[in-house]
């Protein structure tokens, strides 16, 4: 059966594409949810105006984000951590932390947008990667240094 998609689904295609699906999936699923429509010249031509609104909108959050990446690459971050006196921290740095760190500086960043390869375990610099989109990443300064003793 040929279907209009309505919406993006993924592994099945985006806003305008048609597929082809068996027929017990566009009953049960696809049609009664509203994503998808059966293929005719109005449906065409309203998904199409859909499918330009999308990407405009996509543009502009897009365009957005490399803003603030921009803003991101200008930034660094301080995390105090208590380490014995080779420079080894009593646990890790996160990215949950590195998140919460830039959530302070006023960046709304989601930790799991933070790519650590693994937590942080030692006293130093390091360049961390914060993934905003799959076209926009940016690269900041996680300065990790000895707690002061209280």
């Amino acid at each position: 059966m040929e279907l209009l998609l309505k919406k993006t689904i993924d592994k099945l295609g985006r806003i305008g594409d048609v597929i082809t699906v068996k027929p017990g999936y566009a009953r049960n699923f696809l049609l009664p949810l509203g994503y998808a429509v059966p293929v005719s010249k109005a449906n065409r031509e309203e998904i199409e105006r859909a499918r330009e609104q999308a990407l405009a909108e996509e543009r502009a959050r897009v365009d957005s984000l490399k803003d603030l990446a921009t803003q991101l690459g200008e930034a660094s971050v301080t995390i105090e951590g208590r380490a014995n006196a080779e420079g080894h921290l009593f646990g890790s740095v996160s990215s949950a932390q590195i998140a919460e760190a830039l959530r302070e500086k006023g960046f709304q960043v989601e930790a799991k947008a933070v790519r650590l390869d693994a937590p942080l375990k030692e006293i130093g610099v390091f360049d961390v990667q914060v993934h905003l989109h799959a076209d926009v990443e940016a690269s900041i300064k996680v300065w990790v240094v000895q707690a002061k003793p209280q």
